[in-house]
């Protein structure tokens, strides 16, 4: 079994799961927004995580010759370890609901803030767990402040989208009134600042739809992604 034993190979192998754990949410969100049900996302991304699971065992994991020490997936199989099996499932399990169940999050508080909050509570429960498993070998008062920064950026991410809420909220509401108005129309044709041009949008549950595409930010924008996305908010 191959196993990354020097500081530079573990750094290198940290920063590429950063990159790979900060990717593959917001491809998840981009398809959410396009149309494509949770639920038919998650059973991909199931069954893609059971084939990368299945190669990286017998490729990563036969690597070399199996001994005590390092032994290979295949002898690993054959050990009698039923308590930590068992373990794993219950942790496949559980975190296969929280990936599902965020990506509602992801639809109802937008990606940035609940990566941030459910990053940030992560940690601090982790490290407070870890903490007294390993019988409290690190020090607390160099490691808690470190977990205070997380609580801290909890409370932020959770302003941010209070914020945003607001913010929509009032595009939204004054979008309404112009329509009431009659204004509306008269900004649209004159100023040309509600749409840009048209595009074709790949509907992942419906097809391609040719649609003029409105500017980001504005309550066109939030209207038009509201009639897409999969997840009505």
């Amino acid at each position: 079994m191959y196993l990354v034993e020097s500081k530079g190979g573990a750094i290198v192998c940290m920063l590429l799961s950063l990159f790979f754990l900060g990717t593959w949410p917001a491809l998840l969100t981009l398809l959410e927004r396009r149309g494509r049900f949770p639920q038919h996302t998650y059973l991909d991304y199931t069954i893609t995580n059971l084939l990368a699971a299945v190669i990286i065992a017998f490729t990563f994991g036969e690597i070399g010759t199996s001994s005590l020490e390092k032994p290979n997936f295949l002898s690993q199989l054959a050990q009698d370890n039923w308590p930590s099996v068992l373990f794993a499932m219950a942790g496949g399990v559980v975190l296969s609901i929280g990936n599902l169940t965020t990506q509602y999050a992801w639809a109802f508080v937008g990606l940035s803030v609940t990566e941030v909050v459910s990053s940030s509570i992560t940690v601090v429960i982790g490290t407070t767990l870890n903490y007294y498993l390993d019988d409290k070998i690190n020090k607390a008062e160099i490691l808690f402040p470190g977990v205070a920064c997380f609580l801290i950026a909890v409370c932020l991410g959770s302003a941010v989208h209070a914020s945003n809420a607001a913010d929509n909220k009032a595009k939204l509401d004054s979008y309404s009134n112009e329509s009431k108005d009659g204004i509306r129309a008269n900004n649209i044709t004159d100023s040309k600042q509600a749409y840009t041009k048209t595009v074709d949008i790949n509907d992942a549950e419906k097809g391609v739809a040719s649609t003029e595409k409105a500017k980001f930010g504005t309550a066109l924008f939030l209207i038009d992604l509201e009639k897409r996305r999969a997840i009505k908010v």
